[in-house]
């Protein structure tokens, strides 16, 4: 068995860092590196792309709000679909040139924070989004949740999709992720996060906040840069994968 694992990265701005990503780039596949919009800037987008490259780490575009302030947390309303189609349109086409300078090159997209949050309760704005990926790029594979808007609309418009399964944040009987806002809903036990990524993978199910056991298929692991505790969980996640036969390489081009 072979599983993606995939990290948030490139999320600093200018002299101030967001996480270790060194050091993820050591543990990880692949690195979903922020456009400019939530976080990062053209010179840590090359840095990360050019490490990952040199790592052998695939990349993909991270497009979110125009919100450096709220690191693109906060809920935009008032944007029409066309103009977020543009917004990610944009994004990830500087994250193309950007990594074409460091002479990598881009294979999909991960929508960020509450754009992506937002595209899984609104169908016109996951629509807007799918639309972007493959105007930009049609061989571009747009990671979402399983069995969300962000997978039915890209279905809809035939834009490949890898499904995504997240090692450090809870779930909602519905399929989404536990509000940030609520006790708990991030995961900070490096060693049972490990435990539930390797219990989803194997049954292909995981365990809802409320105790209920919701299927799930997948094909990447994420987990987020920005906490504290990101490198051991990245590291204790990998280690428990590959002691139980499961290997991590990057994704390429699933369809479903």
């Amino acid at each position: 068995m072979i599983i993606d694992l995939n990290c948030d990265m490139g999320e600093g701005y200018g002299p101030w860092p967001m996480g270790d990503d060194e050091a993820m780039l050591d543990i990880v596949s692949s690195a979903n590196i922020a456009c400019g919009y939530h976080a990062g800037d053209p010179s840590i987008m090359f840095r990360t792309a050019e490490t990952a490259k040199r790592k052998g780490v695939a990349i993909g575009a991270h497009p979110g709000f125009n919100d450096l302030h709220g690191f693109g947390r906060r809920v935009i309303r008032g944007d029409s679909p066309a103009e977020i189609e543009r917004m990610v349109a944009y994004q990830i086409g500087a994250m193309q040139a950007v990594a074409a300078l460091a002479g990598h090159k881009v294979t999909y997209v991960k929508a960020h924070g509450t754009l992506n949050n937002m595209a899984n309760e609104d169908m016109d704005l996951a629509l807007a989004i799918a639309r972007a990926i493959k105007g930009v790029d049609a061989g571009l594979v747009n990671v979402c949740m399983p069995g969300l808007l962000m997978e039915k609309a890209s279905e809809t418009i035939g834009v490949k999709v890898a499904r995504e399964f997240f090692a450090d944040r809870t779930y909602e009987d519905d399929g989404t992720l536990t509000s940030r806002k609520k006790p708990g809903s991030v995961l900070h036990d490096a060693d049972a996060a490990a435990e539930r990524v390797l219990r989803a993978v194997l049954d292909k199910a995981v365990t809802t906040t409320s105790g209920k056991r919701i299927p799930v298929q997948f094909d990447t692991i994420c987990v987020h840069g920005d906490e504290p505790s990101a490198v051991v969980m990245a590291r204790t996640v990998r280690a428990k994968l590959e002691a139980n036969g499961i290997a991590i390489a990057p994704f390429s081009g699933v369809q479903r």
